[in-house]
């Protein structure tokens, strides 16, 4: 049997991490928000973000953005007002829910980078982060 490919490999890490944010946050009472959109609740600045912004920060299209937010919004995680710089844009904005749920995605996220690094040791980490870093298209 050969080797699976690097791909392979990525995606079933990636999948394990984000069942372990999952676990983290019910963990914490959190049971109507997936990790996906937990992710989301973490680029939502204090005073309000684009939905462009927000995708850019995801790595992901605007409309898939805006399929996480149309979610994030009738959890009652989110609410989206008027830019006062842009009467065409939207600024997203994190309810008081939202910060909670935004403070458990942190702290479920900050335990599973914690138990990685102590898995794999501060070296090991390290190097991880720098060859994925390395992998990483620059910024457009």
């Amino acid at each position: 049997m050969s080797e699976p490919d690097l791909s392979h490999l990525l995606l079933t890490a990636f999948r394990s991490l984000d069942a372990e944010i999952g676990r983290g946050l019910q963990d914490r009472g959190i049971s109507d928000l997936r990790p996906s959109q937990a992710a989301a609740l973490l680029l939502i600045d204090r005073a309000g973000t684009r939905l462009t912004e927000l995708a850019h920060r995801a790595a992901i299209t605007k409309q898939a953005m805006m399929q996480i937010l149309d979610e994030l919004e009738s959890l009652g995680c989110i609410r989206r007002t008027p830019d006062e710089a842009d009467a065409r844009a939207k600024v997203v904005r994190l309810t008081a829910k939202g910060l909670r749920h935004r403070a458990a995605a942190r702290k479920s996220v900050q335990a599973v980078e914690t138990r990685v690094r102590r898995s794999l040791g501060a070296r090991r980490h390290e190097a991880l982060r720098a060859t994925l870093t390395d992998l990483t298209p620059p910024e457009e």
